[in-house]
C-alpha cells in the first residue's frame, strides 16, 4: 500500500464538533473533511484521518487558530467497524 497515495488508504474516520464557524478560505487542509455548521453555531468536521499523528496535526492546528474543540468522535464505518462498538458485539 501507498500511504502517499490517499485513494489507497481507509484511516479511521473522525467527527470533530467545534464551537463556531470555520472559515474555510485559506484553510486548504480541510479539503479532504466534509465541514458543515448548525444552526447551534457547532461546526461539524468530519472525515478519514490516516493516523493519530495526522489527527494530532489536526487538533494542534485548530488549537493554533483558537477554535474550541468540543469533542473528537470516531465514527464507526458499515457493518465491519466493530472495534469502535462500546458494548464490544
Amino acid at each position: 500500500m501507498d500511504a502517499g497515495n490517499p485513494a489507497q488508504w481507509t484511516g479511521d474516520r473522525y467527527r470533530l464538533l467545534l464551537r463556531g464557524r470555520l472559515d474555510r478560505h485559506g484553510l486548504a487542509w480541510l479539503d479532504a473533511l466534509s465541514v458543515e455548521t448548525g444552526d447551534d453555531g457547532v461546526t461539524v468536521v468530519e472525515g478519514a484521518i490516516r493516523d493519530q499523528a495526522e489527527l494530532h496535526g489536526l487538533l494542534a492546528a485548530l488549537r493554533d487558530l483558537g477554535i474550541p474543540l468540543l469533542a473528537v468522535i470516531p465514527v464507526e464505518v458499515g457493518p465491519d467497524a466493530t472495534h469502535h462498538t462500546q458494548n464490544g458485539d
